[in-house]
C-alpha cells in the first residue's frame, strides 16, 4: 500500500491508521497547488479529484475518501483493534462518527482555509465550529475516546480536526474532556510516528 499525503492535511487520519495498525507502508507527499508528488509525478494521474488522501493497494486500485480508508485499513489489521469488526453495532457506532467528524467539523473548516471566504462568515463558521466542538465534549464524559475506551480510526480523524483548530486559533481549553481527549491521543507512539513522517513532530 502507499498512502498519499499533504502534511497537516486530513490525510493526517490515515497515515495515523496506518501507523496504528502495524502494517507496512509506503507514502508520498503530494504539492496539492501544483498537484505534483515528491517524485515528480503528476498527482492528477492517481487521484483525479486532485485530493488527498490517496492509497494505492498492492494491485493498484486507488481508493480516495478518508473515512473509507480508514475503514479498509482498519480491516487489514483486525488485530491492531483500531475499527471494530464489520456487521457490528460498535462498527456502525465508529462510521457514525466517521460522518460527523467528516460532514459537520472537517467540511465546516473549509471555507476557513480559502482565502476568498469573506471576513464576515468566518464569526459564523467558527460558531458552528464551537458548538459541534460542544457537543462532542458532551459525548466524551466518561469516556477516553469517541466510542468508549479503545482508540478506533475515528478518534485519528478527530485528532487532525483539533490539530487544525490550533491553527485558525479556535480556544478548546474550556472543553475538558475534548482537550484530554486531545492530550491523550497525541500521546499514542502510532500518532506521533505519523506527525514525525510528515515533518509535524
Amino acid at each position: 500500500m502507499k498512502l498519499y499525503f499533504a502534511p497537516g492535511a486530513c490525510s493526517l487520519s490515515p497515515h495515523i491508521a496506518l501507523h496504528e495498525s502495524g502494517l507496512a507502508l509506503q507514502s508520498e507527499k503530494v504539492d496539492l497547488r501544483a498537484k505534483t508528488t515528491a517524485s515528480g509525478a503528476n498527482f492528477l494521474a492517481v487521484n483525479p479529484k486532485g485530493q488527498v488522501p490517496a492509497l494505492v493497494l498492492d494491485d493498484g486500485t486507488v481508493l480516495t475518501e478518508g473515512p473509507a480508508i480508514v475503514q479498509y485499513i482498519a480491516d487489514q489489521a483486525p488485530k491492531s483493534g483500531i475499527a471494530p469488526a464489520n456487521g457490528t453495532i460498535e462498527r456502525y457506532k465508529v462510521q457514525e462518527w466517521l460522518n460527523y467528524v467528516s460532514t459537520e467539523l472537517h467540511k465546516g473548516f473549509g471555507p476557513l482555509f480559502k482565502p476568498n471566504t469573506p471576513d464576515n462568515y468566518k464569526p459564523i463558521l467558527r460558531e458552528n465550529i464551537d458548538i459541534r466542538f460542544a457537543h462532542v465534549d458532551k459525548e466524551l464524559a466518561g469516556r477516553d475516546y469517541l466510542t468508549g475506551s479503545k482508540f478506533t480510526v475515528a478518534d485519528g480523524y478527530l485528532f487532525v480536526i483539533l490539530r487544525w483548530a490550533d491553527g485558525m486559533k479556535i480556544d478548546i481549553a474550556g472543553l475538558k474532556n475534548l482537550s484530554a481527549f486531545k492530550a491523550r491521543v497525541f500521546a499514542r507512539p502510532g500518532v506521533q510516528a505519523a506527525l514525525k513522517a510528515e515533518g509535524l513532530a
